[in-house]
């Protein structure tokens, strides 16, 4: 059996566990004063949550990868330090502190500063493995490629994007994992998604009613990732897949 399908039993496992998990509570009468969420609240709230990522995460694609290859051209190349850098350094900022300075600062509450906070939190990583991605081509290939006579649109579009997709995948699949843990911070600014179960357990001192709302979130994550692994397997070029070690 290969490491893929292993990788992937494990992935399920851990996925019925989760499931279990949230069905398990949710099927409780009730959690010291007050009943555990039900399948329609943490329906809408899931979908809450989805809603915010993927919006986050759409802008964040078409942001961070045209960013990260502008910076790998000759003639933005001096802008890599300022831009890289500040990747670097935003990923370091607090997710609840971003959360919140973006809803002081836009004045308001809800979905809105949710998708801008969690945009500029998932962006760092596009950017940083787009731009990672590209100047990791040997430039020998580049350099052939145009002795053939492609043009550099021609080159990036054939050549060093199809090279470089692994590790944007890669950057893409962090920034996904990474936003939805962190959108459940949403909830503080009133922006709704699985947080708003969460902070119920915890104001309330309701640790099973915080497993049902990390459970599926948990899962989420989990969905997501593979989902975005299998993309990047079917987009990933044959040359490129027979260069990966198999297990």
């Amino acid at each position: 059996m290969g490491a893929r399908w292993r990788r992937y039993i494990v992935l399920g496992i851990v996925l019925v566990v989760l499931l279990a998990a949230t069905v398990w509570v949710s099927e409780m009468d009730m959690l010291k004063f007050r009943p555990p969420a039900t399948y329609g609240e943490i329906t809408e709230r899931l979908w809450q949550h989805v809603l915010m990522v993927g919006v986050a995460e759409l802008i964040a694609i078409c942001v961070g990868i045209p960013l990260g290859i502008i910076v790998t051209r000759p003639a933005f190349r001096f802008l890599s330090p300022v831009i890289i850098g500040a990747a670097n350094v935003g990923q370091t900022l607090p997710s609840l502190g971003v959360v919140a300075i973006i809803a002081v600062l836009l004045g308001q509450f809800g979905f809105f500063p949710a998708v801008i906070a969690l945009f500029i939190y998932g962006v760092l990583p596009i950017i940083r493995n787009s731009y990672a991605g590209i100047n990791t081509i040997d430039p020998s290939v580049v350099e052939s490629a145009r002795g053939m006579g492609m043009s550099r649109a021609q080159v990036l579009r054939r050549i060093e994007l199809p090279l470089a997709l692994p590790v944007i995948m890669a950057g893409i699949r962090t920034s996904t994992v990474i936003n939805v843990g962190t959108a459940a911070l949403a909830a503080l600014i009133g922006a709704g998604g699985m947080g708003m179960i969460v902070l119920a357990g915890l104001f309330n001192n309701l640790p099973r009613l915080v497993l049902q709302r990390a459970a599926p979130t948990a899962a989420l994550a989990i969905v997501l990732d593979a989902l975005l692994g299998e993309i990047e397997n079917i987009t990933t070029s044959p040359g490129l897949k027979a260069q990966r070690p198999t297990g």
